[in-house]
């Protein structure tokens, strides 16, 4: 492998993580790399729990989805430990989907029927949160080499300092948007029911509890139709 120009790459990538518009978008940017900059790589995407439930996010082929799904089913597979961190362990690595691998006795045979040679997950962690496993997948068995493993742990290690400064970024405008909402609301509950501030912003606050509506949702309808 050419180091040299893979460091190269990976600058780039890094540069455009940055540059990109919205979370989904970074996402993807992440996993095109991903095929681009792993050697062997065929498929790529990053799984996410909520709970025991999975997500799929970014996937650039079918056969990302229907592993993931698989693996949600069964309750076992690399990604399925990459995203929960078993073990401890950052970096999990199937070489060859037709030799036998006891950790996960039922999801292996299956995910062959799908068409997978070999496959590995990188989990995606901040010194502050885990926010899942980049996972990158190949229709050959042996196809990752060690220099692999390390491209794509080095991919992996920038992709989770760009997912969690999306994911922050899109969190403080959501909350600007939604103050800005309620300031906006306030005024025309005041205006039409002359109410204080105060009285007004307790006017949603209920509204919200007793119809188990978001404070940004009720906000929205009064903006829209100039009453509750």
């Amino acid at each position: 492998m050419d180091w040299e120009m893979f460091a190269r790459q990976l600058a780039t990538m890094a540069r455009d993580l940055l540059a990109q518009e919205s979370v989904g978008d970074t996402l993807e940017r992440i996993t095109r790399s991903a095929t681009a900059l792993v050697e062997g790589c065929d498929a790529a995407g990053i799984l996410i729990l909520h709970g025991e439930r999975v997500e799929t996010l970014a996937p650039t082929d079918q056969l990302v989805v229907d592993s993931d799904r698989l693996q949600e089913r069964l309750r076992e597979g690399p990604c399925f430990d990459a995203a929960h961190r078993s073990g401890g362990e950052r970096i999990f690595r199937i070489a060859d989907f037709n030799a036998a691998q006891p950790r996960w006795p039922a999801y292996v045979p299956q995910a062959r029927q799908l068409g997978l040679g070999s496959m590995m997950g990188f989990l995606l962690y901040t010194e502050e949160e885990d926010l899942g496993a980049l996972n990158v997948y190949s229709r050959r068995p042996g196809a990752f080499t060690e220099a692999g493993e390390t491209a794509g742990w080095l991919l992996a290690s920038h992709a989770a300092v760009a997912f969690s400064s999306a994911r922050t970024h899109a969190q403080m405008e959501l909350a600007l948007a939604t103050r800005h909402a309620i300031g906006e609301a306030i005024g025309i509950l005041m205006g039409s029911r002359r109410l204080s501030e105060e009285q007004a912003f307790d006017v949603l606050r209920r509204y919200s509890q007793q119809h188990n509506i978001k404070l940004r949702d009720v906000a929205r309808r009064v903006n829209e139709q100039g009453a509750l």
